[in-house]
């Protein structure tokens, strides 16, 4: 009974522990409508056009 209750205790804490992995990993990574600056959209290789970003790590995402 003993045993159960550890091997419970275990299997709930790397449950939990996955996910402040997953949550925090999701956190890190900038979510696809957020604005972003003209210096950030050039210093990620990307150009401004119009108030869009094109090309490099932000392409798509709005210039504010």
């Amino acid at each position: 009974m003993r045993i159960r209750r550890i091997l419970a205790a275990v299997i709930a804490t790397a449950a939990l522990a996955g996910l402040g992995l997953t949550s925090a990993a999701t956190a890190a990574t900038p979510s696809p409508g957020r604005w972003v600056t003209p210096d950030q959209c050039r210093e990620g290789g990307g150009k401004q056009e119009g108030f869009d970003c094109v090309g490099g790590t932000y392409d798509g995402r709005g210039v504010d």
